[in-house]
């Protein structure tokens, strides 16, 4: 069973026919779909949540996909605003995702020879009695990407309950191998964390403005492949043909509503 689904509307998807055979042809709508992650374990349904301070003021935040697809959000909207800084932030949590999707893998393969080690017999990976579907629909590459990364992790943690169901892992073993595997997924998602829009652009770098300067001290100076743009995340937003000199205020107020 994949874990993440799709749906599409085809009337929304075909194009449409000519309003009739002597006019103009109308002009197809923009796209919409649907996806859907099918979550089978606890433990990723906690990855997937996060831990808010707000509900539970003293503890650390944790957090979650959907606050990590709101910060990657912000960050996708400012790269396209000729944002450096949020430019080498997408090429960081890229980076990270295919590193971290590759090291859960790693840890999925050692289990599944742990599985596959009992001559004749057989042993099927155990599937929730009640799984959960949850609607993902984000407005950036990001938060399904994030998605990923669970999907991946709720695979891999079936298979550490599932040893350890049928005595091939302690259970002292099998937590420490879901916490190694859970620290792949909060890793990525806390990238972001602190991260704020100061509405730069690559021409502040020029003559630092103060805004910039800010930048400089608290995230350090990107690469100088970044600032040209010639090295950029493979996944990410077209940067403006001619960006404008200095900082737009109009831009500071970037959104901080949660994805839905």
């Amino acid at each position: 069973m994949h874990a993440v689904t799709t749906e599409r509307d085809d009337a929304a998807m075909s194009q449409q026919e000519p309003a009739n055979a002597g006019g103009a042809a109308q002009i197809p709508g923009g796209l919409r779909g649907q996806a859907h992650m099918i979550i089978q374990t606890r433990q990723a349904q906690r990855l997937f949540h996060g831990r808010s301070r707000r509900t539970e003021p003293h503890k650390a935040e944790i957090i979650g996909l959907k606050r990590f697809a709101t910060l990657m959000r912000n960050v996708w909207q400012a790269a396209s605003r000729d944002d450096p800084w949020a430019d080498w932030l997408l090429l960081r949590v890229y980076q990270a995702v295919e590193e971290n999707r590759e090291g859960l893998d790693a840890l999925r393969e050692q289990i599944d020879r742990a599985l596959e080690s009992m001559p004749a017999v057989e042993i099927e990976l155990a599937e929730s009695v009640r799984p959960i579907q949850v609607p993902l629909s984000f407005s950036s590459p990001f938060g399904y990407m994030g998605a990923y990364l669970i999907a991946d992790f709720d695979q891999y943690a079936r298979a550490i309950l599932t040893a350890r169901h049928v005595g091939l892992l302690p259970r002292d073993e099998s937590e420490r191998r879901l916490y190694e595997g859970g620290r792949l997924v909060r890793g990525v998602f806390h990238i972001p964390q602190g991260w704020h829009y100061r509405a730069v652009k690559r021409a502040d770098l020029e003559q630092p403005t103060p805004a910039a300067e800010r930048m400089l001290k608290e995230w350090g100076e990107p690469p100088a492949e970044v600032v040209r743009g010639t090295l950029r995340a493979p996944v990410a937003p077209p940067i403006p043909v001619r960006a404008e000199t200095g900082s737009d205020d109009n831009d500071a107020s970037a959104a901080n509503d949660d994805e839905s």
